[in-house]
């Protein structure tokens, strides 16, 4: 941050002068598509995330959190919380095919969108004309061709900033828009809570809270010595700078991948180092699968671990150079598990691939002779990996499948049974296409067949013993298959849920 000669003290950067930041971020979006594709559904209180006994909500409907149902919440709570909600896996196809028309909304109007993840971005206004009442007007048409296109409700913020347009955005929320001009930025800073801020996660609110700061406002008639010594040099320059609204990042429209990976929480947990190693192999195919697929090579390999106390511990390996091997990858997440020393089960295993390069060399075997391992001790955050978000199997045997980012996947027609399937999940029979509302103990299952252009339809219970019933791929909002009519708008979708939120 640059001083002022004269005092020493911080010096504001140069703002813009009008609030040509807009920040657009749909509204509950994984609950909402199932909402709008499951007619059914709509107006009811709707989890999305694992269904297993250790799932986690990754998105709550709107009539959900007036239960008190909230992401990240553990699934079995939120059940308790609100017994009456429709439970569902998460459609990773579904969601990148309404994305991109969501994106494309914004991109009709702006050659600068920031697709920060897969429900929200950050737009560039500045060329355009007008006061702040004709970017409210633009605003309030983005919110009309989103809705016009997936059925969608969005909420915008526009501010001179990324930190006040993403805060207006929140404020917006559901389904309305809010812009910030300069000469009201105070006045709407001031107020929020300091836990509103981009970047205070609870440690840092605790000791905020610990100095009697509690609003922005608060935060501002703080010194940065004070802040410094509270949180760290980083974290309180940074705190001293939002606290007055001082954000001068551009919108950028490519954004470097920083990792690659995935993780798997377990129906039970896992005793014994032979049977942690072997889960451990399985994480780390479907995360080399990942990584295959952005074709880059990673220098860094870290291992996440939660144990049955909820400690969550992180170890990792560092290469002497960039690498795609995949033996000398899985060798280095062997030797992070061996670091994390785990002598309590296990109920969460995650792998992620950091230092990421489109260039790789080949590899020796590691701690062979010219490997330099460079061994790191981890945190106890597990902020190294794509955090909580659920994995969505496709039943609870542990099957291992990655939070997308890929966009969506072509999926061929396949016939199954109830032990292949998950509430939520796109099937069809001879009688049409329809939607897994329910596994019965007797093999049967629900399916409810229904699609948005259809309207409301009938459950039918549905033995594929004696009747086929095939996995489909999730449609788009167009009501075509997904993997037809989605293109991937956001690399980093994962990254998404790297602190998981309400959206």
């Amino acid at each position: 941050m640059p001083l002022d000669r004269v005092t020493g003290a911080p010096r504001p950067p140069a703002m813009r002068a009008r609030p040509t930041i807009a920040h657009l971020d749909a509204d509950a979006f994984f609950a909402s598509v199932e909402q709008h594709q499951r007619p059914s559904l709509r107006g009811r209180p709707v989890l999305v995330g694992g269904v297993g006994p250790r799932g986690v909500v990754a998105t709550a409907s709107y009539e959900a959190r007036a239960y008190g149902a909230r992401s990240a919440m553990p699934m079995e709570q939120a059940r308790r919380m609100c017994p009456t909600a429709t439970v569902v896996v998460p459609r990773f196809d579904a969601y990148s095919a309404y994305s991109a028309q969501i994106m494309e909304v914004l991109r009709e109007v702006s050659e600068q969108v920031e697709a920060i993840s897969i429900d929200e971005a950050f737009a560039e206004l500045d060329h355009l004309p007008g006061s702040s009442a004709d970017l409210e007007a633009l605003a309030l048409e983005f919110r009309r061709r989103a809705h016009e296109r997936t059925g969608l409700s969005v909420s915008l913020g526009l501010g001179r900033s990324k930190l006040v347009a993403k805060l207006a955005s929140e404020a917006a929320k559901p389904g309305g828009v809010k812009v910030v001009d300069p000469a009201d930025e105070d006045a709407f800073l001031l107020a929020l809570p300091v836990r509103a801020l981009w970047g205070v996660g609870p440690v840092s609110a605790a000791r905020l809270d610990q100095l009697g700061v509690r609003t922005v406002e608060d935060l501002r008639a703080q010194p940065m010595d004070t802040l410094v010594m509270a949180t760290g040099e980083a974290a309180g320059t940074n705190l001293y700078r939002i606290a007055r609204g001082w954000d001068d990042r551009p919108v950028t429209t490519v954004r470097e991948r920083k990792s690659a990976g995935a993780e798997h929480t377990f129906d039970d947990d896992l005793h014994g180092r032979r049977a942690i190693a072997a889960a451990l192999d399985g994480v780390t195919d479907s995360a080399l699968r990942r990584l295959d697929r952005h074709g880059v090579a990673a220098r860094t390999v870290v291992v996440k671990v939660r144990v049955a106390s909820f400690t969550t511990i992180t170890r990792s390996v560092t290469l002497s150079r960039p690498t795609s091997d995949v033996d000398a990858l899985r060798e280095a997440a062997r030797r992070a598990l061996d670091l994390a020393e785990v002598v309590e089960p296990v109920r969460l295993l995650g792998v992620s691939f950091h230092g990421l390069s489109a260039h790789s060399q080949l590899m020796l075997p590691l701690g062979g002779d010219g490997t330099e391992a460079a061994l790191a001790a981890g945190t106890t955050d597990g902020a190294a990996l794509l955090g909580d978000l659920p994995t969505a199997t496709t039943a609870d045997d542990g099957t291992l499948t990655a939070v997308a980012d890929d966009g969506p996947a072509t999926v061929v027609p396949t016939r199954v049974t109830a032990a292949d399937l998950a509430p939520g999940l796109d099937v069809e029979t001879d009688r049409g296409r329809g939607w897994v509302v329910h596994l019965g103990d007797d093999g049967r299952v629900a399916v409810r067949f229904e699609t948005a252009q259809t309207g409301p339809g009938y459950q039918r219970w549905v033995d594929p013993r004696t009747e086929d019933l095939r996995l489909v791929g999730a449609l788009g909002p167009d009501g075509r298959e997904a993997s037809a009519a989605a293109e991937v708008t956001d690399p980093a979708v994962g990254e998404a849920a790297a602190e998981p939120g309400e959206d």
